[in-house]
C-alpha cells in the first residue's frame, strides 16, 4: 500500500512549488500564462515529481531541497503532454479528463505554452535557492534534465513514435522507442532526487538508475495494456487511441498475457535494484507496485 499521508504531503509541496514558479494568469501576456497554468495545474498523477521525492528520501536528502527539482521535471512532462496532444502529433481532445490545452485555447497558444514550460523548468533548476548541492552537482542536474528532454531522450522517442505508426517493429525497436519517449524522463526524475542528496554514492545512483529503467518500461507497457482494457472516463484520455492509429504496442507484439508477464518481470527487477536500500526506499517500492497495478 502507498503511504497516503506522505503522498498527500508531496502533492501539496508540488502544488506550492508550481504556484511559486508559474507566472500569475494576470501577468502580461495573460493568455499565455493562463494556458501554462491550465496545463500544469490540471491535476494528473504527478508520478515523476513523486519519484524525485522518493529517490531523494531513499538517500536522506532534505525534503525542501527536492521541491524545485520535482517541480522542474513536472514542467518538462507537462510541456511534452501539451505538444503531444496537438493535431500535428497525437491529435487528442482529452487530457486528465479535461479538454486539452489547444482545445481550450488554440494551437499556437498551446505550442507557446509548452515552449514556455520547458524554459521555465531550466530556470527553476538554475535559480532555486533551496537546492543545497555544490554548483558542479547543480550543473549535472541541468545536464540530466536537458538530455532527457531532447533528441536523445523524450523528443527523440516521440520522433520515433511518429515514424513508427503503421510499421511493424521488433520488441527491441519498441523498447528503444519507449526507453527514449517515456523512460528517460522517469530516469531523470530518479537521478534528480539522488543528485539532490550530498550523501549519494555512485553505486547507489547506478542501482536507482536501473530501478528507474525498469519502472519506466513497465509504465509504458501498462499504458499499452490500459489502452485496451480500460475506458475513456477512467483513463482521462481517449481509450483505444493507439489501436486506432495503428501504433506499435506491447500487446500487439507479445499478446495481452505476454505484455502482463513482461510487466511482472520488470517489477521484480525493480525490486531487486532496491534490495540493498533500507526502509527509506519504501516509497520507491510502493510506487513500483502502483505503476503495474494502476487503472489510469
Amino acid at each position: 500500500m502507498i503511504d497516503i499521508p506522505a503522498l498527500q504531503s508531496y502533492h501539496s509541496r508540488i502544488e506550492a512549488s508550481f504556484e511559486h514558479w508559474l507566472p500569475a494568469a494576470t501577468t502580461h501576456p495573460g493568455q499565455l500564462h493562463e494556458a501554462m497554468r491550465y496545463a500544469a495545474l490540471n491535476g494528473g498523477k504527478q508520478i515523476r515529481p513523486l519519484l524525485v521525492y522518493a529517490s531523494g528520501k531513499a538517500l536522506d536528502a532534505p525534503i525542501e531541497t527536492l521541491d524545485d527539482p520535482a517541480c522542474a521535471v513536472e514542467f518538462i512532462h507537462v510541456f511534452s503532454l501539451v505538444h503531444d496532444d496537438l493535431p500535428a502529433m497525437d491529435d487528442d481532445d482529452l487530457r486528465r479528463g479535461k479538454p486539452t490545452c489547444h482545445k481550450v485555447y488554440d494551437d499556437a497558444t498551446a505550442i507557446l505554452a509548452g515552449d514556455a514550460l520547458q524554459s521555465l523548468a531550466f530556470y527553476t533548476l538554475s535559480h532555486s535557492t533551496r537546492i543545497e548541492v555544490a554548483a558542479e552537482r547543480r550543473l549535472q542536474m541541468l545536464e540530466v534534465l536537458s538530455l532527457a528532454s531532447g533528441s536523445r531522450g523524450m523528443a527523440g522517442g516521440q520522433a520515433i513514435d511518429i515514424a513508427s505508426e503503421g510499421e511493424q517493429l521488433t520488441i527491441a525497436e519498441l523498447e528503444d522507442m519507449h526507453i527514449h519517449k517515456t523512460g528517460t524522463l522517469i530516469r531523470a526524475s530518479i537521478k534528480l532526487g539522488a543528485l539532490s542528496s550530498p550523501h549519494a554514492t555512485l553505486d547507489q545512483i547506478e542501482l536507482l538508475d536501473h530501478y528507474a529503467k525498469c519502472i519506466g518500461l513497465s509504465y509504458q507497457i501498462q499504458d499499452d495494456i490500459l489502452d485496451i482494457e480500460s475506458d475513456t472516463i477512467t483513463l482521462g484520455k481517449t481509450q483505444g487511441a493507439d489501436l486506432a492509429r495503428n501504433k506499435p504496442t506491447y500487446p500487439a507484439l507479445l499478446g495481452l498475457d505476454g505484455a502482463k508477464q513482461r510487466v511482472r518481470e520488470l517489477y521484480e527487477q525493480s525490486m531487486d535494484s532496491l534490495s540493498t536500500f533500507d526502509q527509506h526506499a519504501d516509497m520507491l517500492r510502493q510506487l513500483s507496485r502502483y505503476i503495474i497495478n494502476r487503472s489510469c
